[in-house]
This record gives structure tokens, sequence and C-alpha cells, in this order.
């Protein structure tokens, strides 16, 4: 079995789209608190969660001209949720056209592999790409400490 399955020319589309800012200077961070939050809060507007959680990462120059980063996590949901109260966000559709993907099968403390792959393709390719992505955890075996991931990099328009 494939380990790493690379594609170019993908898009990502997400509806119904619950965000959370990941503060990364927050020492009390819980993974599976924060989501399971997020799920609640979900439940207790109506709605149902749609598909796994996905990890959007952005990396940025900041106002102090240093090299930054933002993390949310998203989950779908099966309808809009309206008046949507801090910290989280709610967007209909994100579209990311023209991605580079790479789905990746294995150890969860590899997954920088899959990444690796599509920023050597994008350099082979003398391509440029944005700085974000998407990563989308598709399945998880807790038993052996393996995933399935799919990795999104949009290229630069």
């Amino acid at each position: 079995m494939k380990k790493l399955n690379y594609h170019t020319g993908k898009t990502l589309k997400l509806t119904n789209v619950l965000k959370n800012k990941i503060l990364l200077s927050d020492e009390n961070f819980n993974l599976n608190t924060t989501v399971e939050q997020m799920q609640s809060y979900i439940r207790t507007h109506g709605a149902r969660q749609i598909g796994p959680l996905i990890q959007y990462s952005r990396t940025f120059v900041n106002d102090n001209q240093e090299l930054d980063m933002e993390i949310f996590f998203l989950l779908q949901c099966d309808n809009f949720i309206h008046g949507v109260e801090y910290p989280y966000q709610m967007e209909s559709v994100i579209r990311v056209p023209d991605a580079m993907y790479c789905r990746y099968m294995g150890p969860e403390q590899s997954l920088k592999i899959a990444y690796d792959k599509i920023h050597v393709e994008a350099f082979e390719q003398e391509t440029e790409l944005a700085e974000e992505s998407y990563t989308v955890f598709v399945e998880s075996n807790e038993e052996e400490g393996t995933i399935v991931a799919d990795v999104f990099v949009p290229r630069k328009s």
C-alpha cells in the first residue's frame, strides 16, 4: 500500500464550516477538549458535524516584521449556524482551487513528510505555493499510532 499519493490541480471545497482559531500561546491547549467543545457547540445549535477535523494553517509576516503563524480548526456542519459567538466563526463555503495534494498514510509523527513531498514537487515544477495549507484528518488508528490525512497546499495566485 502506498504511503504517499500525490496529485496536482485538486480542489478542496468545504461547506458550512465552523472555525476556531487556536492560540499558540495558550499553555492549557488540549486538542481533544477543543474539538469536543466545537462538536458540542454544533450540537447545541441544532446542527450535526459532517466529515473529519480539518486544520488550516497560514504563515505571514506580523507587524514586528517577524514570521508568524495562524492555526484554525475547522468542522463542517450539515447546515449553517447563524449568530455564532466568540471564539467561533462560521463560513458558508471555503473553496481552495488548484491545490497540490498528498494523501498520507503512516505514523502521525511523520505527517510532515506529506508537506515535504508537496514542496519538493512544487520546487521541481517551479511552482510557487501559497503560505497556507489544509490538513484533513481522514482516519486515525490509535492502537497502531497511524493516521490517514489529506494535505492540500494551494498554488500562489
